[in-house]
């Protein structure tokens, strides 16, 4: 008979110990160690006896796999063209968000057999859903079920090609004793939904609670464990929701996919940076225009700012959409290098549309808006502003130059500010492009100042 014990495990991190303690040493997270059941036994200790086949890497052919088509082309992009067969992805989210809708969606949509295992909703629940966004599919089928044993019959019976399970909170294996959620239940489940994946050749796409940080809820072994993890964001507040690749062991990382919320549920956002430009204001100080490449896809964005006067003793600095600490050393730079007085301003930013971007060929932007802003100044009509800003007053060269100037033209916008080291990019680009853009290099932040602004 085996004896129980606990121990206590970090749902961060996955560290354990036999007491608790209020930080974790591994992860540095307060309050996040959770009491476990463990079982010990005398385990006799086995000699290995499998056999097993290498293979010679430089010998293997490698085969192109055929990838599973979700019908949504965003979805498809972010995933790096479908999913992959015996692959595992793991979809993060805020409550709320649309996580369920975005892969019920998907699984309407996919040429083959899909499972959609449900521990939160009922049969009914699902059906009115379903009702509300118009689908109606012979090959997806509902199971609601949390018990890990099971949905693993249920698969081996059903031989799906994509399992849903929503979501991986709820499950929970039988033969341990810990509740549903726990760092330990989710943890084997996920194992074994892998473990099933690989055995059956098919995709298992497992959605994930956050906790109030953002960050996906469960230990962080979760995340090592499966092949693709993609975040579901954006402001409730707005219409426009970002699937996001965090890792992608079969695509690229960072990609993104852009979707409207919509009563008849998600829909795909064809030219993002026309949709985020669509209410913007020519004839006001502290807004501009800048690319940004996000995964793959260049986007044109909108970056506001407002300056005002501090008449208390700590000025404000807020920041939406863009990192906190890269807005103060913009500041500071702005202070050194510029001359500007900004210690006694409050300080807004925002990145229009919900947007969170924190790719630095953005500064130059924030710092032209800022100043536009607080110099009350309003920066050039049909104007692109592209540039990392250094701690110098350098700006320094970016990548993908291309794609932001071919989208800026797309869009009509015909003045464009590049750093001075990617001069010799823009000679590659079309003849007839080059021909129809005012472009002005600098490598100084003073005489990107000059050039915003109409004199």
């Amino acid at each position: 008979m085996s004896k129980k014990k606990t121990k206590y495990v970090c749902s961060n991190c996955g560290y354990e110990t036999i007491r608790w303690i209020g930080k974790c040493p591994e992860c540095e997270s307060w309050n996040s160690f959770t009491e476990e059941i463990i079982e010990t036994g005398k385990h006799r200790k086995e000699k290995h006896s499998g056999s097993y086949k290498t293979f010679k890497l430089s010998r293997t052919i490698a085969e192109s796999e055929k990838r599973i088509k979700t019908g949504i082309n965003e979805f498809d992009r972010v995933l790096g063209g479908g999913m992959m067969p015996g692959s595992v992805i793991l979809i993060g989210g805020d409550p709320g968000i649309g996580k369920s809708t975005l892969v019920l969606q998907a699984a309407s949509r996919i040429n083959g057999n899909v499972l959609y295992v449900t521990g939160e909703e009922s049969i009914n629940q699902i059906s009115q859903r379903a009702k509300r966004l118009g689908i109606n599919s012979d090959s997806l089928s509902v199971l609601t079920e949390t018990n890990l044993e099971n949905i693993l019959t249920a698969v081996e019976k059903e031989k799906p090609d994509v399992v849903i399970v929503d979501s991986i909170q709820t499950v929970y294996k039988p033969e341990l004793d810990n509740t549903a959620g726990t760092v330990t239940q989710i943890r084997e489940s996920a194992s074994e939904l892998m473990n099933v994946a690989k055995k059956q050749n098919c995709s298992v796409v497992l959605i994930g609670h956050v906790t109030k940080e953002g960050i996906i809820a469960g230990p962080k072994i979760l995340e090592h464990i499966v092949d693709t993890v993609l975040q579901f964001e954006g402001e409730k507040s707005h219409s426009y929701r970002i699937l996001r690749s965090q890792k992608n062991r079969f695509g690229n990382t960072n990609e993104i996919g852009i979707f409207e919320m919509l009563e008849t549920g998600l829909q795909e956002v064809k030219n993002p940076s026309e949709i985020f430009l669509n209410e913007r204001s020519t004839d006001i100080s502290g807004t501009v225009v800048t690319a940004s490449i996000e995964g793959s896809r260049p986007l044109l964005i909108e970056v506001q700012a407002l300056v005002t006067p501090s008449y208390y003793g700590n000025p404000q600095r807020v920041a939406t959409g863009f990192d906190y600490r890269r807005l103060a050393i913009l500041l500071a730079v702005l202070e050194k290098r510029a001359g500007l007085k900004l210690f006694s301003q409050n300080v807004f930013l925002n990145i229009a549309g919900g947007l969170r971007i924190d790719e630095p060929a953005i500064d130059l932007a924030v710092c032209v808006a800022i100043v536009s802003s607080f110099q009350n100044r309003i920066a050039k009509n049909g104007l692109v502003i592209i540039g990392e800003v250094g701690l110098g007053g350098e700006i320094r060269s970016v990548t993908h130059i291309d794609k932001r100037i071919n989208e800026a033209a797309k869009l009509g916008f015909g003045k464009i500010i590049l750093p001075a080291g990617n001069k010799k990019n823009f000679s590659s680009l079309n003849s007839d492009l080059r021909d129809k853009l005012e472009i002005n290099f600098t490598d100084d932040l003073n005489k990107a100042l000059q050039h915003s602004f109409e004199r």
